[in-house]
């Protein structure tokens, strides 16, 4: 059987892959694995849930509070916050473990759950595998006073944002930023932090009605942030995802900053002022390889991790890494959070702005992006890619093509029955041209 849990938690289309009723088993589950050395020690645990705003998160959350009050956890419900809040917040209260409810910057339709260990880190795959095995098991249910009892805390928001603004190195006085905050868990928090630093702030995105979570906005529909930064005549534009766990920018031209440039920006910084320890990036196999052709010219190490900010966290954590992230915009500053954090990840980039007195266009000019082609292959066996001998054959004929100037990377996504095939080359004709025979290989050999 495919296993449960994802890359980045269980997640699927809500009320049929992610029920309540799995969502209560789940939460059952999670309560024993998570909170066992609460209980061996005679304490009953205390997990931090929150969710983003989508309309299924309602009885979601509703069962997995259920769920972990029935099996005698303590509960703290903070409502609506972006993810990386739930995290810090899991540490902050000293909470054995932390669960959250979203699909990312998945279409509204989707949920998911995912939890956190204490201290606000994700969970091994080794953990993730002990909950799913204890699903649907016999318990010894808790009765009087051992179950778990509820407390609605909205002090969460506060806290939170009161952690982002003692990051912050210098106030951002002066400059203006558009917020576009898709309509999700940030819509309140991320324009908040912003105007209390200092900055004139924009909104768009910001009204979630539940059922608008990532529709047309947000930082995978940058459209109408571009459109509005030009408009506005802003400095900057700050793009988040459904649950605010990565960011994407804009220049004052309508130009998009992504992932790689964010991370060589805040790289370079950090070596500048003796904070990137042992002088080292940690990246994923996605990230352009101009990212790593500017960070051997700066002077940077670039560790590469398998896709997931999971395994960038493992990685940063298991070397003491300061920065790591991903193309896609989850940037992991570890002095200051245990994931990736967009509207951390906004608020350093605007404040490296105002310190350096230059514009984000200026700073993105760090690297220069190699042309990159992306396709997802959908309806496919994923889980063939990487042995179909046909497939892997199309692969090294293409490497070879390339000869160096470029590269070919082929992954299962691990949320979908989809192939990502990417091409990097040194001209854009050349990368669609390798790739387009790459999708044909794909869908010959792979389809359903």
């Amino acid at each position: 059987m495919a296993r449960l849990f994802g890359t980045d938690g269980v997640r699927g289309l809500a009320n049929v892959d992610i029920t309540a009723d799995l969502a209560l088993q789940l939460a059952v589950s999670a309560a024993h694995v998570l909170g066992r050395e609460a209980r061996e020690s005679g304490r009953k645990p205390k997990a931090v849930v929150g969710r983003d705003p989508r309309a299924s998160g309602e009885f979601l959350g509703a069962a997995v509070v259920a769920g972990l009050a029935s099996a005698g956890v303590d509960v703290h419900n903070v409502g609506v916050l972006p993810t990386p809040a739930v995290a810090f917040l899991t540490a902050d209260m000293d909470a054995h473990f932390g669960v959250m409810l979203s699909a990312s910057h998945n279409a509204m339709p989707d949920n998911g759950i995912k939890f956190f260990a204490s201290g606000g880190h994700k969970l091994p795959d080794a953990v993730e595998d002990e909950i799913e095995a204890g699903l649907g098991k016999d318990w010894e249910r808790p009765t009087g006073a051992q179950v778990g009892r509820v407390l609605q805390n909205r002090a969460g928001q506060a806290r939170y944002v009161a952690h982002l603004l003692e990051a912050l190195p210098n106030r951002l006085d002066g400059l203006t930023v558009v917020i576009d905050g898709a309509h999700g868990a940030a819509s309140s928090v991320s324009p908040e932090v912003f105007r209390l630093a200092g900055a004139d702030v924009i909104e768009i995105g910001t009204e979630p009605d539940g059922l608008n979570i990532n529709d047309g906005y947000g930082s995978t529909h940058l459209e109408h942030l571009k459109a509005a930064v030009v408009a506005k005549g802003a400095d900057l534009g700050i793009a988040h995802d459904g649950d605010a766990d990565r960011c994407l920018a804009v220049d004052a031209d309508g130009n998009e900053i992504d992932g790689d440039q964010i991370m060589g920006i805040l790289a370079v910084d950090m070596k500048s002022r003796g904070a990137l320890h042992d002088d080292t990036l940690v990246a994923t196999v996605m990230s352009n390889l101009g990212l790593l052709q500017a960070m051997e010219r700066e002077g940077i190490k670039v560790k590469q991790t398998g896709v997931g900010d999971r395994y960038v966290l493992e990685e940063m954590r298991a070397s003491a890494h300061t920065l790591g992230g991903e193309q896609s915009g989850h940037v992991i500053l570890l002095e200051h959070g245990t994931t990736g954090d967009g509207v951390l990840t906004g608020l350093m980039l605007a404040a490296r702005m105002v310190a350096t007195g230059k514009t984000i266009a200026e700073l993105g000019t760090v690297m220069t992006r190699l042309p990159q082609v992306l396709i997802n292959v959908k309806g496919v066996d994923k889980a063939r890619v990487e042995t179909d001998e046909h497939v892997q054959a199309a692969v090294a004929e293409a490497g070879r093509e390339l000869d160096g100037s470029g590269r070919v990377l082929l992954r299962k996504s691990g949320t979908e029955p989809v192939v990502r095939v990417m091409v990097e080359a040194a001209t854009a004709d050349h990368a669609q041209a390798v790739a387009d025979r790459l999708v044909t290989v794909v869908k010959e050999r792979l389809t359903l």
